[in-house]
C-alpha cells in the first residue's frame, strides 16, 4: 500500500518572516507540505484557484482582503477547500466570524508550534479545532448573551461593504478599488457614501478609524 500524499498548504500572512517560521513547522511534518505563499488575502485567492492545494492557512489582519474575507471567497469558489484562521487575537467575535466565513479552526499565532500541525490535520479530517481553553470562555459568552435575550452581534454592514471600507482606510482611491473589485468607480462612491451614512461618520479618517477598530486594518 503506497503511503498518503502529503496535505498541500496555502500559507497567506504579509509578514514575511512570521510565514517563514510556520513553514518551518508545517514543512517539519511528514504529512504536510507548504506548496504556495501569499502576502495579502487577495493573494491567496489567486494562488488557490491556481495551485492544487487542501488547505488553506490565512492570517486575520492583512492588506488589501482580510483572511477573512479571503476565507469567504474561497469558500464560495472551492468549497472542498478547507481553511484555517492563524490569528495574534484571541478574540470570540473574530472566532465566530470565521466559522460563518467557512473557516473550520482558529489558530493562535502565541502557541502555533503547539497546536498549528494539529489543526491542519483536523481541517483536512474535516473535524472542527479551537484553540484549546477557548471552549469554556465562547460557551460561557453565548450563554450570557442567550439569557439577556441576545444572539450573536449583527454585522452592521455587508460583505461587499467591508471590502470596500478596508480599501478605503488603506488609502486607496475609488478608481482603484473599483478596478481591484471588479465594479465601476461610481458604483464604489454609492458604496462609500452607504458606509458614512450607516456608520454615521464624515469622512475618510473616520472610516479608518472603524477600520481599525473591526480589526480591517492595524493601526
Amino acid at each position: 500500500m503506497s503511503p498518503r500524499p502529503p496535505i498541500r498548504v496555502l500559507l497567506a500572512d504579509d509578514h514575511t518572516l512570521v510565514r517563514r517560521g510556520v513553514r518551518l513547522i508545517l514543512d517539519g511534518e511528514p504529512d504536510l507540505t507548504v506548496v504556495a505563499e501569499a502576502g495579502d488575502g487577495a493573494e491567496a485567492v489567486a494562488a488557490a484557484r491556481a495551485t492544487e492545494v487542501d488547505l488553506a492557512v490565512l492570517d486575520v489582519a492583512m492588506p488589501r482582503m482580510t483572511g477573512l474575507q479571503a476565507a469567504r471567497e474561497l469558500s464560495r469558489r472551492l468549497p472542498e477547500l478547507r481553511i484555517l484562521i492563524l490569528t495574534m487575537y484571541d478574540n470570540e467575535q473574530y472566532f465566530f466570524e470565521a466559522l460563518k466565513a467557512g473557516a473550520c479552526g482558529y489558530v493562535l499565532k502565541s502557541v502555533a508550534d503547539r497546536d498549528l500541525v494539529e489543526a491542519c490535520r483536523a481541517a483536512v479530517r474535516d473535524e472542527p479545532f479551537i484553540y484549546p481553553g477557548a471552549e469554556r470562555a465562547l460557551v460561557r459568552s453565548y450563554l450570557d448573551r442567550l439569557h439577556s435575550g441576545g444572539g450573536l452581534p449583527e454585522r452592521p454592514i455587508t460583505e461587499r461593504e467591508e471590502e470596500i471600507l478596508k480599501l478605503v482606510a488603506e488609502g486607496h482611491t475609488s478608481k482603484e478599488i473599483g478596478e481591484l473589485l471588479f465594479i465601476s468607480a461610481k458604483t464604489v462612491e454609492r458604496h462609500r457614501a452607504n458606509l458614512l451614512q450607516k456608520l454615521g461618520v464624515r469622512d475618510r479618517l473616520e472610516l479608518t478609524r472603524y477600520a481599525i477598530r473591526a480589526g480591517l486594518i492595524e493601526p
